[in-house]
């Protein structure tokens, strides 16, 4: 019972009226439906007429140890995989909005060094800034802390050419030294590989999990096994699987299976872990993404934003 488990807080009756909080542990449409539902139905055979439910997030936090240059932040997804051009920037701010939208506080670190894209998906540019000078602020756009290497370039067109350890200085520095404040989520989007990235995130910090991102096709399962792999590896937890560009629809409602079908699937088994949803291809996320305004947060709405709201 949700008194038990201390979920069902501040009930309060008027007459055949009822008001009650109930603390949340995810930002969860679905759960907060079921819910819902639920008290509902324990409620109607009572007589209620009107139910008012505040809902009331309190996010599970990750362990911190004395050394971790982010202890505010309750949970650290990274968003990766072993092949580049399955849509890791894509399912990452659209899973750091759709959580947003959810009512968690998130920021979002591009941890992609050498092709940074969330400049360009959330429309943003403007270099940080520094109120006391020795920390910096990261920027914000609907409602999400975000930061990038693309920020701190003055020609977005420029290669940037680093060795490994000037990479990792750049990860320090975006951890330990942004002011991300409290935060139930920190999303990465993390270069595609298996190199120093994801290693160097593995020692610093106690991460919640990945989330691996791939493409049905044989080709790129090839490359996401060996991520998955490399997450075996490095005692990273994997919270799940995402197809994307997993089918299209035509303008007559016929399903097309462009890039075979199957291979979120069998990632999933691979990693042993879930596949947390399949995200069609549609021209809008495209478009919307390069216009500066992600799926999720301009049509809420259409198929792959709810896919990715689901996935959240």
């Amino acid at each position: 019972p949700m008194l038990s488990l201390g979920t069902l807080i501040d009930v309060v009756v008027v007459d055949d009226k009822v008001r009650a909080g109930v603390k949340l542990s995810a930002p969860s449409e679905q759960l907060q439906l079921q819910i819902r539902e639920r008290i509902h139905a324990a409620l109607a055979p009572l007589g209620v007429d009107q139910v008012v439910i505040d809902w009331d997030l309190s996010v599970p936090t990750r362990e911190v140890g004395q050394d971790d240059p982010i202890p505010g932040v309750r949970n650290v997804v990274l968003v990766m995989s072993g092949k580049g051009g399955v849509g890791k920037s894509t399912t990452a701010v659209n899973l750091a909005l759709a959580l947003k939208r959810a009512g968690a506080r998130v920021g979002l670190l591009d941890a992609d060094i050498y092709g940074p894209s969330i400049p360009t998906m959330f429309g943003i540019q403007g270099f940080p800034a520094s109120e006391d000078g020795k920390t910096i602020e990261p920027l914000e756009r609907f409602g999400i802390k975000l930061m990038s290497i693309g920020f701190l370039m003055e020609d977005t067109k420029s290669a940037i050419v680093w060795r490994g350890p000037m990479l990792h200085g750049a990860l320090q520095q975006f951890l330990g030294d942004v002011r991300w404040g409290e935060l139930d989520y920190l999303v990465m989007d993390l270069p595609p590989g298996t190199g120093d990235v994801a290693l160097s995130l593995a020692q610093k910090l106690k991460v919640t999990g990945c989330v691996i991102v791939t493409t049905p096709q044989e080709v790129a399962l090839q490359d996401v096994y060996k991520s998955v792999s490399m997450c075996e590896k490095l005692n990273l937890p994997i919270l799940g699987v995402v197809e994307n560009m997993s089918f299209f629809i035509d303008s007559a409602g016929v399903k097309h299976t462009l890039f075979g079908e199957g291979g979120g699937k069998l990632i999933a088994d691979f990693s042993k872990a879930p596949l947390l949803g399949q995200v069609p291809l549609e021209p809008k996320v495209r478009e919307w993404g390069d216009n500066g305004t992600p799926i999720v947060q301009a049509m809420p709405d259409s198929t792959s934003a709810q896919a990715f709201s689901e996935i959240a």
